[in-house]
């Protein structure tokens, strides 16, 4: 099952995520909620559409912007909707 652990900790796990560009994208229910907090960062990826960020926070460290989403993605990307991608450090194994 794929799991995304920072700083030693799993803050998302889920045998129904979604790889697009080689990214495992978690269902939103997967993520352990204490973990992450809202940012107010966005991207624009030309074919999925803006991406919302979260940090993620584990044993009082934050990891600015490490996770995003795409809560209105283009047609293209619909598989992904709502779902949440890592990077920064954020491994997913």
């Amino acid at each position: 099952m794929p799991k995304a652990i920072w700083n030693g900790v799993v803050i998302a796990d889920s045998e129904e995520t979604v790889v697009v560009e080689g990214n495992h994208y978690f269902p939103p229910e997967s993520l352990v909620g204490e973990h992450f907090d809202r940012s107010e960062t966005s991207s624009v990826c030309h074919w999925k559409g803006t991406a919302k960020y979260y940090h993620v926070i584990v044993n009082g460290e934050t990891n600015a912007d490490a996770a995003w989403y795409y809560p209105e993605p283009k047609a293209e990307a619909e598989s992904i909707r709502g779902r949440v991608a890592f990077w920064k450090g954020v491994q997913v194994s």
